[in-house]
Formats: C-alpha cells, structure tokens, sequence
C-alpha cells in the first residue's frame, strides 16, 4: 500500500517541477517532430505565393533573398534575365493590425501582382481588398509616376479608390505596396 505524501509545500512544489519538466519533454518531442514539415509547408507557400506574383522564372528565388528594412526581396530570373521581383512586406497599419501581402514588379518596376497573405481585417469590409476589383487598381501601376512617387487613397490626394467603408485598410494596404516598392529602389540603387 503505498503512503501518500503529506500536503505541505515542498511537497506541492516538487510536484509542480516533475508536471513541468514532463510537459517540456513532450511539446519539444512534439517541436522536433513537426519543426521539418512546418518548414516544408512555409517554403512551399512561400515559392507558390513569388510564382502568383511574377511571371516564370527558371532559378529558386528562394536560395538567396535579399533583406531590406525587414522587407524580403526575391528575384526571378530566366536564365541571366531578371523576369520580375517577388516582394515580401507588410504593414501594422491595417484595422485589424498587421497584414502581409506579396507583391510583384516587372523589371520596369511596375506592378505585376499582389497577394495578400494573411490578415485579420473585418471580414465583408477590410477582406475586399483581396478581391480582384480593388487589386485591379494595382495592375500595371507605376508608383514612380505617381506625385511624390508616393501610393496613396484619392481621400488623402492619391490615386487609389478606397474600400467602401475601408479606408483604413486601403490606407494600410498602400503603406505595405509603398513599403516593397521603396524596399526595391532600394536594392536596385545599390546594385547600380
């Protein structure tokens, strides 16, 4: 028959370690198991969102991005060509807080395409800016034409129609195009 221990401090203390320590040991059993799929996954979603994005390209862009202010940069290229730049950002100005968007220029530095990639705008309001009507605005856009070379709704004197009843968001959306943008005039005049 075995004793039960008396409910004192030490006692309860040293059973809370041995819960703890048990618990550690199985999420990093748990972490070490699913760590190589996660990755898998990311970097699968990753590459599908630069070929959304840019037209076909025969290199990983993936194997070496380039990072500016936090912003990812990769380049697709066809043989020597460059075919187009993939352009990871995103901006914590949205309603909803932070969303990250893909974007992708032309070598002219036009904009090709954007996709969002994950956001927690208000769904039937700031979630329209997934929507091909308002990415449409985009396509084709040369943000260095623009005044001040500086994306912006027509509320605030630019060039971008507004969300209905989401003008936070269009805002938000345009910081994180004007961000990827800058991030790319960036590197080019490095590399020049």
């Amino acid at each position: 028959m075995s004793k039960k221990l008396p409910s004192t401090l030490p006692n309860m203390v040293l059973s809370l370690v041995i819960i703890t320590a048990v618990v550690a040991m199985a999420l990093s059993f748990v972490y070490g198991v699913t760590q190589e799929p996660i990755q898998k996954t990311n970097r699968e979603r990753e590459v599908g969102a630069i070929k959304n994005v840019i037209p076909n390209f025969d290199n990983d862009p993936t194997l070496n991005p380039q990072t500016i202010n936090d912003i990812l940069i990769y380049v697709g290229m066809s043989g020597t060509d460059t075919v187009g730049y993939a352009i990871k950002t995103y901006t914590n100005m949205g309603y909803g807080g932070r969303f990250d968007l893909m974007v992708g220029f032309n070598p002219d530095c036009s904009i090709n395409k954007i996709v969002v990639l994950g956001h927690n705008e208000t769904p039937g309001l700031g979630s329209k800016m997934t929507e091909d009507g308002f990415m449409k605005q985009f396509s084709g856009l040369k943000i260095k034409e623009l005044p001040n070379s500086n994306l912006g709704v027509k509320k605030d004197g630019g060039t971008i129609d507004a969300i209905t009843a989401s003008t936070v968001t269009t805002r938000a959306f345009c910081d994180g195009v004007q961000k990827a943008y800058n991030a790319l005039q960036e590197l080019l005049n490095k590399n020049v």
